[in-house]
C-alpha cells in the first residue's frame, strides 16, 4: 500500500512540474509548430479587366502586381494584342510562390470598329427571351462593344461575353475566350431589328444547344 501511494506521489509531481514548464512560441520564421506556413499568390490587377481600344489605336496595359505576404513576386503574361485587327484578345497574368503554387488572372481586351449608325446606338439594357422571360443584359464599354450577362437566356447561367455591333442592326458575338470562364464562344444565325430592340442569335458555345434565341427590350 504504501509503494503504490509513493507511486501516485511521484506522478503527481511529474505533472505539476510539466503544467509549470512554458510553452515556446518562438518558432523559426516561416513555420508554426512543425507545420510549414505557405503565402499563396495574390495578383492585383490595374485598370479594368475588359479594355476596348478601337482598331488601329494603341493599347497600353495598365499591368498586374503579384505578391506572396510581403515579397513581390514575378508576373507572367501569356498572350498579345493585335490593334490592326478587330478581335477579342485574352491577356493572361500568372505568378507562383516560393513552394510552387500559382495563381492567375485573365484581362479581355477589345479591338473594334464601328460606324456612325451603330456608335448612335447605345443597346445597353435588359432583354428577355421570349421562351422563358429570362433576362440578357448588354452593358456599353464602347461604342459598338457591350458586355453581354446570359447571352443565351439560360437561367442559372453565369455566362458573360463581348458582343459587337459594328454598323447599322448588324450584331454578333465574336469568337473569343469568353471573360467570366474562358469557354470558346461565338454567335450565329443572328438577326436584329426595330427599336424598341428585337434580336436573335445562336450561341455558339460547349455548353448550349443549336436553339436560335429571341430576345426583346424590356
Amino acid at each position: 500500500m504504501k509503494r503504490t501511494i509513493s507511486l501516485y506521489t511521484i506522478l503527481l509531481f511529474l505533472m505539476v512540474i510539466a503544467s509549470c514548464k512554458k510553452d515556446d512560441f518562438n518558432y523559426p520564421e516561416g513555420q508554426v509548430g512543425i507545420s510549414k506556413i505557405t503565402y499563396f499568390p495574390i495578383l492585383t490587377m490595374a485598370g479594368a479587366d475588359i479594355v476596348a481600344v478601337p482598331k488601329g489605336g494603341t493599347y497600353t496595359d495598365p499591368g498586374v502586381t503579384a505578391v506572396e505576404g510581403t515579397a513581390e513576386l514575378e508576373v507572367k503574361v501569356a498572350g498579345s494584342v493585335n490593334t490592326a485587327a478587330n478581335g477579342v484578345y485574352t491577356l493572361e497574368y500568372s505568378a507562383v510562390n516560393k513552394d510552387g503554387f500559382a495563381a492567375s488572372v485573365s484581362r479581355t481586351v477589345v479591338v473594334y470598329t464601328t460606324d456612325a449608325t451603330a456608335a448612335a446606338h447605345d443597346l445597353s439594357g435588359n432583354y428577355a427571351r421570349n421562351t422563358n422571360g429570362s433576362i440578357a443584359t448588354w452593358t456599353r464599354i464602347a461604342p459598338g462593344v457591350y458586355k453581354v450577362f446570359n447571352p443565351g437566356g439560360a437561367p442559372g447561367t453565369s455566362l458573360t461575353v463581348i458582343a459587337i455591333n459594328p454598323t447599322g442592326y448588324v450584331i454578333d458575338i465574336p469568337e473569343q475566350a469568353a471573360p467570366s470562364d474562358g469557354s470558346p464562344t461565338s454567335s450565329a444565325m443572328e438577326d436584329y431589328s426595330g427599336m424598341p430592340t428585337t434580336y436573335k442569335w445562336q450561341i455558339v458555345n460547349p455548353g448550349y444547344g443549336p436553339a436560335v434565341r429571341t430576345f426583346v427590350k424590356q
